[in-house]
């Protein structure tokens, strides 16, 4: 009888809230039109006074339209949040008292809601820094962080709540964490589902990531489907909440493949970040940067050849992400720095004007604190000036002769002699700039600046370049040329960074001068091993104190079947499954590829009728998938993924490995040759499935 009570009272506050939210709305569609006519009117009146000056006009309607964005840009945004409101227009309540006031209750959203006129929120934003009660593993006494400080309070309840289409379904009171009920429905509802609705089961070792101060370099390891990306974009959106100013369009993504880039950008219009935070990959990053117009080896081709036995391509990779090869760029520029440039004094007319030791000290004290190739450029404007100023002597010298001569002559000398005069003066001036040319070739034999990409090429001894060359580049135009990124960036988030090697993390924390970072990945997926722990694991030796390390080892994603079947694959045993009960993962072995093709029919027909609506085929590499892809196309409908740029709007699909990191799917059926895929790359493969798993073996 108390349940239904407390359900009625839900339903009645749900209902207010909602009424509340349609006067909001009602009142900002108001406004909107209320600009519109101003503007409109406001237009009217100038171009009729201005009608003969066509410049102020113009003038006008360029201030005109960037007020008329600002407006709407806001009045829009929050319409967008209330429409989403009225849907659901809170997931969680929670009752507290602060020092000696009496008990209150806040309800949390999606969005916050406080009314016009009024300083009561209706609704608290989960970003804000009292809705992290909610998120508290415990009641009882506990803190948040606010803008002023530490606030203690007594945390009485947390209740979550269901609501679909502005209709209360639920309501569960948890006394110990966010309700295993809530985050069980959530978790068994298909893909594209989870992540809309990831916000109200967040976990509390995941919120303490997401709040973690602003200013530090945030590195998580976790296992496959722990929420690292998640959590990643729910801390951008917290961030950008908390600290817009700050960072506003000055976040830049940085995922493994444009798939999974266009995956994820799903996530941050439902978090209300819509714009200004830049997504791409490394390659596309660097590239821009490096404004590289020659063909690049990618990330995926380097993949296809190491796991397709490639020693050659495996020992390139393994050298280029190891830590000597970041020590030996380091080691090259030292060197670079005292012996690079073979100094040469300045002459001119065989005249000393410049010394060895003072060029030197040009390079040592003077301007010793810039980058090599910035310094080199600078000493060369001085010394260029040196020989200018020479010339210039040289000119006033003759011009003093000159005129000497010409007062020394009677004016019928004069006559006679000033054609002469002229002339000698000026083959003396041709002598002069010729000299000054000779200076400047004798200064550009030794001073001048080698074309970085030449440069590294040769000092790394490579011939063609790849992804792995990248980072090496542009950290050397870092170091030499003192380059700075295109565009300001305030946060990274680097995600799948077990694949990023010591000079990838080095030339992005130097090329972004960032203090702020969100670095996640898993040391289990590494698509090749080297016989160095992955960087990601050691990066207080690079970025000191600031490096705030969390582990998260409780993987949400898929069901107890399939991440024990995934761990036989793990050196070690660390994931610690939700426990979801599932289907066993079916196993089925092959003699022929009709036979497989025949399988893998069946076995999608049956995960069609259990209602998964996004299914992968995922094979160890695309010779496998080329393999079987026609084969399979005619008799199913599928979209074979064989390109980094394509686009995965759901449904059936087959593609590589590599492409499938990051990525989760309601179904997957591994097809391979499973004895010749490595046991990490396995346990990548197992680990995109969400509820359903097969694996195909061939015989």
């Amino acid at each position: 009888m108390n349940k239904d009570l407390e359900f009625l009272m839900e339903e009645n506050k749900l209902q207010d809230t909602i009424n509340i939210l349609n006067n909001e709305i009602l009142k900002f569609i108001g406004k909107r039109k209320s600009i519109t006519d101003y503007i409109v009117e406001y237009r009217k009146k100038y171009i009729e006074d201005y009608k003969d000056d066509e410049d102020k006009v113009i003038d006008y309607f360029d201030h005109e339209k960037y007020v008329k964005e600002e407006a709407f840009r806001t009045i829009d945004k929050r319409l967008k949040e209330f429409t989403v409101l009225k849907e659901s227009p809170y997931f969680g309540k929670i009752t507290f008292t602060e020092e000696n006031e009496g008990a209150e209750d806040l309800y949390i959203g999606r969005f916050g809601l406080t009314p016009e006129e009024s300083y009561e929120p209706v609704i608290v934003d989960w970003r804000a820094p009292i809705a992290s009660l909610f998120y508290k593993g415990t009641l009882g006494e506990c803190s948040y962080i606010s803008p002023i400080g530490e606030i203690k309070t007594n945390l009485l309840g947390r209740r979550q709540l269901i609501i679909k289409k502005g209709e209360l379904k639920g309501l569960f009171d948890s006394a110990v964490d966010v309700k295993d009920e809530i985050l069980q429905m959530v978790l068994t509802t298909n893909s594209n589902e989870k992540l809309k609705d990831i916000v109200m089961t967040i976990q509390e070792e995941q919120d303490e990531i997401i709040r973690a101060p602003k200013d530090k370099v945030v590195v998580v390891n976790g296992v496959a489907g722990s929420g690292k990306t998640t959590i990643a974009l729910h801390r951008v959106s917290y961030l950008l909440y908390n600290n817009r100013k700050q960072f506003g369009d000055k976040v830049l993504v940085l995922g493994p493949n444009d798939i999974f880039i266009d995956y994820i950008a799903q996530v941050l219009p439902s978090l209300g970040e819509e714009g200004g935070i830049r997504q791409t990959t490394f390659q596309q990053f660097a590239m821009e940067e490096i404004d590289l117009h020659e063909p690049v080896k990618g990330f995926s081709e380097y993949i296809e050849e190491a796991m397709s036995g490639n020693q050659d391509a495996l020992k390139e990779y393994k050298y280029k992400s190891s830590r000597k090869f970041s020590e030996t760029l380091d080691k090259q520029l030292e060197d670079m720095n005292d012996n690079y440039f073979n100094i040469k004094p300045v002459t001119f007319f065989g005249e000393e004007i410049v010394d060895v030791n003072e060029i030197k000290d040009l390079f040592t004290k003077h301007y010793g604190y810039m980058p090599l190739f910035r310094r080199s450029a600078k000493i060369k404007r001085v010394l260029v000036s040196k020989i200018k100023d020479k010339r210039d002597e040289l000119v006033r010298e003759l011009n003093a002769e000159i005129k000497k001569k010409i007062e020394e002559l009677s004016p019928g000398e004069l006559e006679i002699e000033k054609n002469n005069l002229d002339f000698k003066r000026r083959l003396r001036i041709r002598e002069i700039v010729r000299g000054v040319m000779n200076s400047r070739d004798e200064l550009d034999n030794w001073i001048n600046n080698e074309d970085i990409v030449s440069l590294y090429k040769r000092i790394t001894n490579t011939e063609s370049l790849g992804y792995m060359d990248l980072a090496g580049i542009l950290y050397l135009m870092v170091k030499l040329n003192g380059k700075r990124c295109k565009s300001e960036i305030k946060h990274v988030v680097i995600d799948e960074a077990q694949d990023y090697n010591l000079t990838q993390f080095k030339l992005i924390k130097e090329l972004t001068d960032c203090k702020s970072f969100t670095i996640v990945g898993d040391s289990n997926q590494r698509l090749i091993t080297t016989d160095e722990e992955p960087a990601m694991l050691h990066l207080d030796k690079l970025f000191g104190e600031d490096v705030v390390n969390f582990e998260l080892n409780k993987s949400y994603r898929s069901t107890q079947q399939i991440m024990e079947y995934a761990s036989k694959f793990l050196d070690e045993d660390k994931v610690i499954p939700l426990v979801r009960e599932g289907e066993m993962v079916l196993e089925e072995e092959t003699t022929s590829i009709e036979d497989t093709v025949e399988t893998l029919s069946s076995i999608i027909e049956d995960f069609e009728e259990d209602g998964l609506e996004s299914i992968a085929i995922i094979t160890k590499d695309k010779d496998k998938l080329k393999e079987v892809s026609n084969l399979i196309k005619a008799k199913t409908k599928v979209v074979t993924f064989d390109k980094e740029d394509m686009i995965y709007k759901g449904g059936l699909v087959l593609l590589p490995a590599y492409y499938a990191k990051g990525l989760e799917f309601d179904g997957v059926i591994l097809l391979d040759d499973f004895d010749d895929t490595p046991n990490l790359v396995k346990y990548i493969m197992c680990t995109r499935a969400l509820h359903r798993l097969a694996v195909i073996k061939r015989g």
